[in-house]
């Protein structure tokens, strides 16, 4: 069934639950995990800024395609450049271009005038997408999962 798994990982702890979940995913079908991660930039007045070092965003891509390997499944990472205001709108590309048939993200929790202000982007790649969509539950301390 979902043989093309992408999964969108970011600098959070919490992408280490959705790799996981992608993985689990991928030996359970025999699928293959592209793995995503959107170095993201600001639009200030005078400039683009970069909110992260190419070599950060690197390692964290590189730590998650490793991960998958490790656990013997089938693993491609893709670095992309986004500002922040378009994050969700190339996550939902890249997955329609890799031809994916699920797509792993890890939702951050946030109050509800947080999120008022300013929205998940699990939120708005979930009400975009026109691809399955599954939510990897973030690891809470202590649980032996």
């Amino acid at each position: 069934m979902f043989q093309r798994i992408l999964v969108a990982v970011d600098s959070s702890p919490a992408r280490h639950s959705a790799v996981r979940l992608a993985g689990d995913m991928a030996r359970l079908t025999g699928g293959k995990v592209g793995v995503l991660h959107v170095a993201a930039s600001m639009a200030t007045i005078a400039a683009v800024v970069s909110l992260e070092e190419d070599a950060e965003a690197k390692a964290i891509l590189d730590e998650a395609v490793a991960s998958l390997r490790e656990a013997g499944v089938d693993a491609e990472g893709t670095l992309a450049d986004a500002l922040t205001t378009q994050i969700a709108t190339t996550i939902s590309s890249a997955a329609e271009e890799w031809q994916a048939d699920l797509l792993v993200l890890s939702p951050h929790h946030r109050g509800a005038l947080e999120a008022l202000l300013n929205p998940r982007v699990s939120d708005a790649v979930t009400h975009s997408s026109r691809i399955a969509v599954l939510l990897a539950p973030e690891d809470v301390p202590g649980d032996p999962r």
